[in-house]
Protein backbone atom coordinates (compact mmCIF):
# COMPACT_ATOMS: atom_id res chain seq x y z
CA UNK A 1 0.00 0.00 0.00
CA UNK A 2 2.89 2.40 1.17
CA UNK A 3 4.66 1.69 -2.73
CA UNK A 4 1.34 1.95 -4.49
CA UNK A 5 1.10 5.82 -2.70
CA UNK A 6 4.65 6.61 -3.66
CA UNK A 7 3.75 5.54 -7.15
CA UNK A 8 0.69 7.69 -7.43
CA UNK A 9 2.58 10.55 -5.87
CA UNK A 10 5.86 10.14 -8.00
CA UNK A 11 3.15 10.27 -10.82
CA UNK A 12 0.86 13.38 -10.03
CA UNK A 13 4.86 15.05 -9.72
CA UNK A 14 5.52 13.90 -12.95
CA UNK A 15 2.37 15.17 -14.85
CA UNK A 16 2.73 18.72 -12.81
CA UNK A 17 6.03 18.99 -14.20
CA UNK A 18 5.15 18.06 -17.50
CA UNK A 19 2.25 20.58 -17.35
CA UNK A 20 4.33 23.19 -15.98
CA UNK A 21 6.70 22.96 -18.82
CA UNK A 22 4.36 22.96 -21.62
CA UNK A 23 2.55 26.00 -19.95
CA UNK A 24 5.60 28.10 -19.03
CA UNK A 25 6.85 27.63 -23.06
CA UNK A 26 3.30 28.16 -24.35
CA UNK A 27 2.98 31.52 -21.85
CA UNK A 28 6.80 32.78 -23.53
CA UNK A 29 5.14 31.81 -27.16
CA UNK A 30 2.19 33.85 -26.44
CA UNK A 31 4.32 36.68 -24.79
CA UNK A 32 6.35 36.64 -28.38
CA UNK A 33 3.20 36.26 -30.39
CA UNK A 34 1.68 39.61 -28.78
CA UNK A 35 5.06 41.17 -29.24
CA UNK A 36 5.12 40.59 -32.95
CA UNK A 37 1.36 41.38 -33.49
CA UNK A 38 2.37 44.83 -32.18
CA UNK A 39 4.45 45.32 -35.33
CA UNK A 40 2.88 46.81 -38.50
CA UNK A 41 4.30 44.88 -41.43
CA UNK A 42 4.37 41.22 -38.99
CA UNK A 43 1.43 39.06 -40.85
CA UNK A 44 0.72 34.97 -39.73
CA UNK A 45 1.14 33.30 -43.17
CA UNK A 46 0.14 29.71 -42.20
CA UNK A 47 -3.06 28.09 -40.40
CA UNK A 48 -1.15 26.30 -37.70
CA UNK A 49 0.14 30.25 -36.64
CA UNK A 50 -3.13 31.40 -36.67
CA UNK A 51 -4.60 28.79 -34.45
CA UNK A 52 -1.44 29.19 -32.33
CA UNK A 53 -2.49 33.04 -32.12
CA UNK A 54 -5.33 32.06 -29.98
CA UNK A 55 -5.04 31.46 -26.24
CA UNK A 56 -4.81 28.17 -24.63
CA UNK A 57 -7.78 28.04 -23.29
CA UNK A 58 -10.11 28.58 -26.82
CA UNK A 59 -7.16 25.92 -27.90
CA UNK A 60 -7.23 23.31 -25.32
CA UNK A 61 -9.86 24.14 -22.82
CA UNK A 62 -12.62 25.49 -25.01
CA UNK A 63 -12.56 21.29 -27.17
CA UNK A 64 -13.18 20.26 -24.31
CA UNK A 65 -15.69 21.38 -22.33
CA UNK A 66 -17.75 21.14 -26.00
CA UNK A 67 -16.63 17.27 -25.68
CA UNK A 68 -18.28 16.98 -22.58
CA UNK A 69 -21.24 18.90 -22.66
CA UNK A 70 -22.37 16.92 -25.94
CA UNK A 71 -21.92 13.81 -23.86
CA UNK A 72 -23.73 14.86 -21.16
CA UNK A 73 -26.49 16.03 -23.92
CA UNK A 74 -26.37 12.57 -25.45
CA UNK A 75 -26.80 10.74 -21.95
CA UNK A 76 -29.22 13.21 -19.59
CA UNK A 77 -33.00 13.26 -20.08
CA UNK A 78 -34.53 15.80 -21.70
CA UNK A 79 -36.68 16.72 -19.19
CA UNK A 80 -33.43 17.36 -16.87
CA UNK A 81 -31.99 19.45 -19.14
CA UNK A 82 -35.26 21.43 -19.10
CA UNK A 83 -35.49 22.14 -15.19
CA UNK A 84 -31.28 22.36 -15.45
CA UNK A 85 -32.09 25.00 -17.83
CA UNK A 86 -34.18 26.44 -16.11
CA UNK A 87 -32.89 26.49 -12.80
CA UNK A 88 -29.86 28.63 -14.68
CA UNK A 89 -32.39 31.05 -15.54
CA UNK A 90 -33.43 31.73 -12.03
CA UNK A 91 -29.68 31.92 -10.46
CA UNK A 92 -29.32 34.65 -13.48
CA UNK A 93 -27.30 31.93 -15.78
CA UNK A 94 -29.74 32.09 -18.62
CA UNK A 95 -26.78 32.18 -21.46
CA UNK A 96 -25.76 28.76 -23.49
CA UNK A 97 -22.61 29.30 -22.18
CA UNK A 98 -23.40 28.68 -18.43
CA UNK A 99 -25.88 25.78 -19.68
CA UNK A 100 -22.95 23.81 -21.52
CA UNK A 101 -19.97 24.13 -18.63
CA UNK A 102 -23.41 22.93 -16.32
CA UNK A 103 -23.73 19.48 -18.27
CA UNK A 104 -19.80 19.13 -18.64
CA UNK A 105 -19.14 19.43 -14.85
CA UNK A 106 -22.33 17.05 -14.47
CA UNK A 107 -20.30 14.63 -16.87
CA UNK A 108 -17.26 14.95 -14.61
CA UNK A 109 -18.99 14.40 -11.41
CA UNK A 110 -20.28 11.37 -12.51
CA UNK A 111 -17.45 9.82 -13.79
CA UNK A 112 -15.85 10.75 -10.24
CA UNK A 113 -18.16 9.41 -8.44
CA UNK A 114 -17.44 5.71 -8.46
CA UNK A 115 -13.45 6.68 -7.76
CA UNK A 116 -14.39 8.51 -5.28
CA UNK A 117 -16.62 5.68 -3.60
CA UNK A 118 -13.47 3.08 -4.24
CA UNK A 119 -11.05 5.53 -2.59
CA UNK A 120 -13.52 6.21 0.52
CA UNK A 121 -14.44 2.50 0.68
CA UNK A 122 -10.64 1.53 0.11
CA UNK A 123 -9.23 4.26 2.69
CA UNK A 124 -12.09 4.48 5.30
CA UNK A 125 -10.71 4.88 8.38
CA UNK A 126 -13.69 2.42 9.81
CA UNK A 127 -14.99 -0.44 9.23
CA UNK A 128 -18.16 -2.03 8.90
CA UNK A 129 -21.84 -0.02 8.86
CA UNK A 130 -19.63 2.87 8.70
CA UNK A 131 -17.43 2.32 5.88
CA UNK A 132 -20.50 1.44 3.84
CA UNK A 133 -21.89 4.78 4.94
CA UNK A 134 -18.75 6.53 3.93
CA UNK A 135 -18.82 5.34 0.53
CA UNK A 136 -22.46 6.30 -0.40
CA UNK A 137 -22.04 9.38 1.19
CA UNK A 138 -18.70 10.31 -1.21
CA UNK A 139 -20.71 8.89 -4.23
CA UNK A 140 -23.91 11.30 -3.60
CA UNK A 141 -21.60 14.69 -2.91
CA UNK A 142 -20.32 13.53 -6.29
CA UNK A 143 -23.61 13.03 -7.68
CA UNK A 144 -25.70 15.11 -6.46
CA UNK A 145 -23.15 17.72 -5.54
CA UNK A 146 -23.79 20.18 -8.92
CA UNK A 147 -27.20 20.49 -8.17
CA UNK A 148 -27.42 21.20 -4.71
CA UNK A 149 -25.08 24.11 -5.49
CA UNK A 150 -27.45 25.12 -8.23
CA UNK A 151 -30.48 24.81 -5.99
CA UNK A 152 -28.37 26.61 -3.64
CA UNK A 153 -27.40 29.65 -5.80
CA UNK A 154 -31.44 29.67 -6.89
CA UNK A 155 -32.65 30.21 -3.19
CA UNK A 156 -30.02 32.92 -2.65
CA UNK A 157 -30.82 34.93 -5.76
CA UNK A 158 -34.78 34.57 -5.35
CA UNK A 159 -34.05 35.56 -1.42
CA UNK A 160 -32.31 38.66 -2.53
CA UNK A 161 -35.03 39.39 -5.27
CA UNK A 162 -37.98 39.15 -2.45
CA UNK A 163 -36.06 41.32 -0.19
CA UNK A 164 -34.96 44.13 -2.59
CA UNK A 165 -38.53 44.14 -3.86
CA UNK A 166 -39.94 46.56 -1.63
CA UNK A 167 -37.08 49.00 -1.43
CA UNK A 168 -37.51 49.35 -5.08
CA UNK A 169 -41.26 49.77 -5.37
CA UNK A 170 -40.92 52.35 -2.61
CA UNK A 171 -38.54 54.10 -5.77
CA UNK A 172 -41.03 53.36 -8.24
CA UNK A 173 -43.71 54.75 -6.12
CA UNK A 174 -41.93 58.16 -5.91
CA UNK A 175 -40.85 58.16 -9.66
CA UNK A 176 -43.84 57.67 -10.93
CA UNK A 177 -46.02 60.43 -8.71
CA UNK A 178 -43.32 62.91 -9.49
CA UNK A 179 -44.71 62.51 -12.98
CA UNK A 180 -42.46 59.79 -14.47
CA UNK A 181 -43.76 57.42 -16.75
CA UNK A 182 -43.65 53.89 -15.64
CA UNK A 183 -40.81 52.66 -17.95
CA UNK A 184 -38.80 56.53 -17.31
CA UNK A 185 -39.30 54.93 -13.40
CA UNK A 186 -38.08 51.83 -13.95
CA UNK A 187 -34.91 52.88 -15.59
CA UNK A 188 -34.01 55.63 -12.92
CA UNK A 189 -34.74 52.79 -10.26
CA UNK A 190 -32.23 50.76 -12.41
CA UNK A 191 -29.45 53.22 -12.28
CA UNK A 192 -30.52 54.06 -8.59
CA UNK A 193 -30.46 50.40 -7.03
CA UNK A 194 -27.98 48.12 -8.28
CA UNK A 195 -28.62 44.27 -7.14
CA UNK A 196 -30.24 41.12 -9.03
CA UNK A 197 -33.75 42.21 -9.06
CA UNK A 198 -32.90 45.65 -11.20
CA UNK A 199 -30.57 43.99 -13.27
CA UNK A 200 -34.13 41.60 -14.18
CA UNK A 201 -36.22 45.07 -14.98
CA UNK A 202 -33.12 46.47 -17.03
CA UNK A 203 -32.95 43.01 -19.12
CA UNK A 204 -37.27 43.39 -19.09
CA UNK A 205 -36.47 47.61 -20.32
CA UNK A 206 -34.38 45.93 -22.93
CA UNK A 207 -36.99 43.66 -24.95
CA UNK A 208 -39.36 46.86 -24.45
CA UNK A 209 -37.12 48.66 -26.69
CA UNK A 210 -36.30 46.01 -28.75
CA UNK A 211 -40.29 46.29 -29.82
CA UNK A 212 -41.80 43.70 -27.24
CA UNK A 213 -44.47 44.59 -25.55
CA UNK A 214 -44.70 45.15 -22.32
CA UNK A 215 -47.01 42.52 -21.37
CA UNK A 216 -45.15 39.83 -23.09
CA UNK A 217 -41.68 41.73 -21.42
CA UNK A 218 -42.87 41.10 -17.93
CA UNK A 219 -44.31 37.33 -18.27
CA UNK A 220 -40.97 36.75 -19.57
CA UNK A 221 -39.02 38.50 -16.07
CA UNK A 222 -41.85 36.37 -14.05
CA UNK A 223 -40.85 33.40 -15.92
CA UNK A 224 -37.23 34.48 -15.17
CA UNK A 225 -37.24 35.08 -11.89
CA UNK A 226 -40.16 32.31 -10.73
CA UNK A 227 -40.98 34.65 -7.38
CA UNK A 228 -44.19 34.73 -6.22
CA UNK A 229 -43.67 38.07 -5.14
CA UNK A 230 -43.08 39.14 -8.71
CA UNK A 231 -45.66 37.60 -10.14
CA UNK A 232 -48.06 39.32 -7.90
CA UNK A 233 -46.29 42.69 -9.28
CA UNK A 234 -46.69 41.67 -12.95
CA UNK A 235 -50.38 40.74 -12.84
CA UNK A 236 -51.12 43.89 -11.01
CA UNK A 237 -49.59 45.87 -13.60
CA UNK A 238 -50.89 44.14 -16.39
CA UNK A 239 -54.65 44.10 -14.93
CA UNK A 240 -53.93 47.82 -14.50
CA UNK A 241 -53.15 48.42 -18.53
CA UNK A 242 -56.21 46.18 -19.51
CA UNK A 243 -58.56 48.16 -16.98
CA UNK A 244 -56.52 51.76 -17.36
CA UNK A 245 -56.16 52.10 -13.20
CA UNK A 246 -53.48 54.31 -12.01
CA UNK A 247 -49.93 52.84 -12.33
CA UNK A 248 -49.17 55.09 -9.18
CA UNK A 249 -52.27 53.95 -6.85
CA UNK A 250 -51.62 50.28 -8.47
CA UNK A 251 -47.40 50.74 -7.67
CA UNK A 252 -48.58 52.16 -4.34
CA UNK A 253 -50.85 48.99 -3.09
CA UNK A 254 -47.75 46.90 -4.21
CA UNK A 255 -45.28 48.03 -2.04
CA UNK A 256 -47.48 48.24 0.92
CA UNK A 257 -48.24 44.25 0.08
CA UNK A 258 -44.50 43.53 -0.66
CA UNK A 259 -43.46 45.35 2.95
CA UNK A 260 -45.62 43.26 5.03
CA UNK A 261 -44.52 40.16 3.01
CA UNK A 262 -41.04 41.16 3.45
CA UNK A 263 -41.60 41.17 7.45
CA UNK A 264 -43.61 37.75 7.61
CA UNK A 265 -40.41 36.27 5.79
CA UNK A 266 -38.24 37.75 8.26
CA UNK A 267 -40.52 36.28 11.17
CA UNK A 268 -40.54 32.92 9.28
CA UNK A 269 -36.99 32.82 9.13
CA UNK A 270 -36.21 33.65 12.63
CA UNK A 271 -39.15 31.06 14.02
CA UNK A 272 -37.07 28.69 11.97
CA UNK A 273 -33.76 29.27 13.53
CA UNK A 274 -34.45 27.39 17.01
CA UNK A 275 -35.24 24.32 14.96
CA UNK A 276 -32.18 24.40 12.75
CA UNK A 277 -30.14 24.73 15.92
CA UNK A 278 -31.58 21.63 17.47
CA UNK A 279 -29.62 19.09 15.41
CA UNK A 280 -26.33 21.00 16.52
CA UNK A 281 -27.01 20.83 19.81
CA UNK A 282 -28.27 17.36 20.12
CA UNK A 283 -24.75 15.87 18.29
CA UNK A 284 -22.56 18.13 19.26
CA UNK A 285 -23.31 20.73 22.58
CA UNK A 286 -25.00 18.24 24.46
CA UNK A 287 -22.54 14.73 24.35
CA UNK A 288 -20.16 17.12 25.72
CA UNK A 289 -22.46 18.26 28.23
CA UNK A 290 -23.35 15.59 29.63
CA UNK A 291 -19.27 14.42 29.54
CA UNK A 292 -18.50 17.29 31.71
CA UNK A 293 -21.87 17.11 34.01
CA UNK A 294 -22.03 13.30 34.26
CA UNK A 295 -18.59 12.15 33.94
CA UNK A 296 -16.89 12.75 37.69
CA UNK A 297 -20.46 11.20 39.10
CA UNK A 298 -20.00 8.37 37.00
CA UNK A 299 -16.27 7.87 38.15
CA UNK A 300 -17.04 8.33 41.44
CA UNK A 301 -19.83 5.48 41.31
CA UNK A 302 -17.64 3.23 39.31
CA UNK A 303 -14.86 3.19 42.29
CA UNK A 304 -18.03 3.53 45.26
CA UNK A 305 -18.44 0.11 43.51
CA UNK A 306 -15.08 -1.01 43.02
CA UNK A 307 -14.32 -0.61 46.57
CA UNK A 308 -17.24 -1.91 48.10
CA UNK A 309 -16.41 -5.54 46.11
Amino acid sequence: MDMLMIAIVCMGAAVGLALFAILSQAEEKAVVRSSLRQLEDYEVESVREKELLAPITERAVAPLMNGLSGLGRRFTPQGYMDSTRTKLTSAGKGDQEAFDRFLAIRVVTVVMAPIAAYLAWSYSPVGGLGQLMLTGLAAMVFIMGPDAILNRQVEERQYQIRTRLPDVMDLLVISVEAGLGFEQALDRTVAAVPGPLTDEFSRMLGEVRAGASRADAMRALDARTNVPEIRSFVLAILQADTFGVSIGRVLRAQADEMRIKRRQLAQERAQKAPVKMLIPMVFCIFPALFVIVLGPAALNIVDSFNNSV
